[in-house]
């Protein structure tokens, strides 16, 4: 069994000391050396390897949007796209309410998306939209719109639900139901 390299073990370890952290301290109130403390490593090095704390939030939200593996199977399956994407927003709004600072992040980034998901890693833009795909090959959802745009329009409402839910308002898988369905069927007679 190959080894992992000692500079991979050292970012794996400030990625769970951050994610330990932000969970227990939240974001703003955690530092770099604390971060770099909880791994077992020096401040300097915690630099080496990520340049902020920022960094280290982006590099734990990518991870999470790139294990879509447990996805990926039940859209090559076929199941009905309606359900799956009930369940991929359930899924993520238990992901927001366990790390409500990263959340945070993760829906109000810095930099808007485009329509077109990133290229270079998967990503939950990416995801929705082969949702989006799949239900527009099953004629389940309008097939009128590009899925990228309709993909677009999902997360930016289920995006600004979260956030609510953050803030105090609840959200309930209903609801998240509720969402996928109205604007999978569209608003008006």
């Amino acid at each position: 069994m190959a080894r992992t390299p000692r500079k991979e073990r050292s970012r794996l370890s400030i990625l769970s000391s951050a994610e330990e952290m932000f969970r227990r301290k939240g974001f703003s109130a955690t530092t770099m050396e604390e971060i770099a403390e909880g791994a077992g490593l020096t401040r300097k090095t915690a630099y080496n390897l990520f340049s902020s704390k920022e960094d280290i939030a982006l590099a734990l939200i990518a991870r999470v949007e790139a294990d879509d593996s447990r996805y990926r199977g039940r859209i090559a399956a076929g199941e009905d796209a309606a359900v799956l994407l009930a369940a991929i927003f359930c899924d993520s709004a238990a992901w927001c309410r366990a790390n409500p600072t990263l959340a945070e992040l993760a829906l109000r980034p810095a930099h808007r998306p485009g329509l077109a998901p990133p290229e270079d890693r998967p990503s939950f833009q990416g995801l929705v939209c082969d949702v989006v795909a799949l239900g527009q090959d099953q004629g389940k959802f309008r097939r009128d719109e590009a899925p990228e745009f309709m993909a677009l329009i999902l997360l930016a409402v289920f995006g600004q639900a979260m956030l609510n839910a953050l803030a105090g308002d609840p959200l309930t898988e209903e609801g998240i139901a509720d969402i996928v369905r109205i604007l999978t069927e569209g608003i008006g007679t």
